[in-house]
């Protein structure tokens, strides 16, 4: 036997609100004209009654699909599995679609996606991605809402990134406090704007230190390439005593080139990370990293584009990133 499928007007009824309330709340477009407590009331009612919007009526009467893409250089990262929850978090709070869709390249240039899904989508969300990569986004004649890059660039209606440069300042600061003065920087070789805020922080954060020496080897950001670039690194004389990797991926190959080598972590070299990856966790010693809120900016990005969405200027912030110190790290053995 069939059940009645609930309407608006029962969510109303169970909230004690009228249906105009609910049409608000279930619409994204409650804040300045609703409280906060009625509104989580008719997001309450509405879960427990298991209410679901129309969404093709509403998409034929608002002349719009509730589909955003979101564009990652690749769905081999942790990272950009975190930032898809948040985002499709924030998005299902307004019923909104998320369609995730990697450059299949990596960071090198994405195949138009707009081709077919152009008339399927309301706007996009594209993160960490390469320059060369947004010609078909920029092409799209979407809105765009870009995370993790260059908040000069005039190809995005709004920008979130993190604070990479004070993460980046926090990891050759806590490096230099703990003595190590000869330095490695893994550099992930990839054309983008976070990668090229952490060197020029780097560079700038040991600047202010006598008898300190930097050296630099790129490395595509995979464990091989940045084993063999932390051989190169470790191989050289004179021997760094730290490492600092621009991601999590690159110090877990500083980490086994390390052990290749018959070297010590962190007795005889030390290595810190830059993302805080579930597999921060999984090495041994657990790795010292740059924590970045992926979660947050995922969901930011999201908020973002809901409001240019409604046409009005989003907020573009800076989220704070945090240095967690493990056991990757310790003075040099000369200095202990």
């Amino acid at each position: 036997m069939a059940t009645t499928r609930p309407t608006s007007r029962d969510v109303a009824r169970h909230a004690s609100v009228s249906q105009a309330t609910v049409s608000l709340v279930l619409g994204g477009k409650w804040q300045g004209r609703v409280s906060p407590r009625t509104a989580e009331t008719v997001r309450a009612a509405a879960r427990t009654l298991g209410y679901r919007p129309n969404l093709a009526a509403r998409s034929l009467r608002l002349g719009r699909t509730r589909t955003a893409l979101i564009v990652v250089p690749a769905l081999t990262h942790d990272y950009f599995a975190r930032v898809h929850a948040g985002a499709s978090g924030v998005a299902a709070e307004h019923d909104f679609g998320v369609v995730l869709y990697p450059s299949p390249e990596g960071t090198g240039p994405a195949v138009d996606p707009f081709g077919s899904a152009r008339a399927a989508l309301d706007g996009v969300i594209a993160s960490s991605m390469a320059p060369e990569a947004l010609a078909a986004l920029r092409g799209g004649g979407l809105p765009l809402v870009m995370l993790d890059s260059d908040p000069q660039g005039d190809r995005a209606a709004a920008t979130v990134n993190f604070d990479i440069s004070d993460g980046m300042h926090q990891a050759a600061g806590h490096v230099l406090g703990l003595g190590h003065r000869r330095i490695a920087h893994l550099a992930a070789a990839v054309d983008t704007w976070t990668f090229g805020v952490r060197a020029r922080a780097l560079a700038q954060a040991l600047r202010g230190t006598a008898g300190t020496s930097l050296r630099t080897e790129p490395a595509d950001l995979s464990v091989e390439d940045a084993l063999r670039a932390a051989t190169r690194a470790l191989t050289a004389a004179p021997r760094p005593t730290a490492l600092i990797c621009d991601d999590d991926l690159l110090a877990a190959g500083a980490c086994k080139a390390a052990r290749r080598l018959g070297l010590r972590v962190p007795q005889d070299v030390s290595v810190t990370g830059f993302d805080d990856l579930s597999l921060a966790t999984a090495l041994e010693p657990e790795l010292t990293t740059v924590r970045l809120p992926a979660e947050e900016v995922g969901a930011a990005g999201m908020r973002a584009l809901l409001t240019v969405l409604a046409g009005r200027t989003a907020h573009t912030p800076v989220l704070p990133v945090e240095l967690v110190c493990r056991g990757s790290t310790a003075p040099p053995a000369a200095g202990r």
